[in-house]
């Protein structure tokens, strides 16, 4: 056997091995996420066999007592989207200004300054921003509100969110600054070319082309915003509360989901297996907005015939 066919033997065994640890990669994946999936599953239906599924999907009260339990998860829903629409309307704003002038109009050295500052924002332990929510921004909002002779708590969902929003910004905005620019530089020159201006630059040609990823950051965004919970615990506290006013206390699935996991119940009770069900109604919902979000960016994509950014 000569040489060359020993070579070309040896890296076709190398590329095999390689094909089947990212196939081995992929499977493993997809069984987490099935394992995740009938873990909740089969716990829930355990659940609704106990309570009514109609009753709590579409119930507007919440309380768990020795003589009596009612579980509608109408209030628990609405605060967790409550607040984390809340944090994203902080988060997408703030963030995505912060890639648009990093990638578009910052030096290198300004670059070196800001990219660190966001590392160090996004490494910060949820409980810090807890304490911070708690002990200067819900007072701050109290006061703020007590100027207009408007009461607010100082367990308001509005509080809450802010923090949570000050906490994603770096989530959006590195993968936003990562997406800007990887738009090529010749959309950029040619739109140059034709007399467009840097901010009409920006505007018509650099935030559509990126926008697919944009998407993907905010969804990024979101599914952190909604699976926070030492924020809510220590900012918007325990109380499921339906409510349209952010300056009210409310409170989120995780964190109904840990109060009912760590009580004194039994497993097998509806007050533990509650739980599981919130967990299956958010892996719905949540893998419904995914879903959407992915049609949003393929229709972006055929749009402006982006294949990859």
């Amino acid at each position: 056997m000569s040489v060359f066919t020993l070579t070309n033997h040896r890296r076709s065994y190398k590329e095999k091995a390689i094909v089947t640890l990212l196939v081995v990669a992929s499977v493993i994946s997809i069984v987490t996420t099935i394992g995740i999936l009938f873990s909740i599953l089969f716990q829930a239906i355990e659940f609704f066999q106990l309570k009514s599924f109609w009753t709590f999907v579409t119930g507007t009260e919440w309380y768990v007592s020795k003589q009596e339990s009612v579980f509608g998860s109408v209030p628990i829903f609405a605060g967790t989207f409550m607040i984390t629409a809340i944090a994203l309307s902080v988060a997408i704003p703030v963030g995505l200004g912060n890639a648009i002038y990093m990638s578009e109009y910052a030096g290198s050295n300004v670059r070196k300054v800001l990219k660190p500052l966001l590392e160090i924002l996004a490494g910060i332990p949820t409980v810090v921003y807890g304490f911070f929510a708690a002990l200067t921004v819900a007072p701050a909002v109290v006061d703020l509100f007590a100027g207009f002779d408007i009461t607010a708590t100082y367990n308001s969902a509005l509080a809450c969110g802010i923090v949570m929003g000050v906490m994603i910004i770096p989530v959006i905005s590195s993968l936003s600054d990562d997406v800007l620019r990887a738009v090529p530089s010749a959309q950029r020159n040619a739109s140059y070319a034709l007399g467009m201006t840097h901010s009409e630059t920006i505007r018509n040609i650099v935030l559509p082309a990126a926008t697919p990823g944009i998407i993907s950051a905010s969804l990024l965004g979101f599914s952190k915003a909604i699976g926070e919970t030492m924020i809510v615990v220590m900012a918007a506290g325990l109380r499921p509360n339906l409510t349209w006013n952010p300056l009210e206390d409310m409170t989120t699935v995780t964190v109904r989901i840990v109060d009912s996991l760590v009580g004194d119940h039994a497993f097998d009770s509806p007050q533990t297996l509650s739980a599981f069900a919130l967990g299956l109604i958010l892996f719905v919902i949540t893998l419904a907005l995914n879903m959407v979000s992915v049609m949003q960016i393929r229709k972006f994509k055929a749009k402006y015939r982006i294949n990859t950014l």
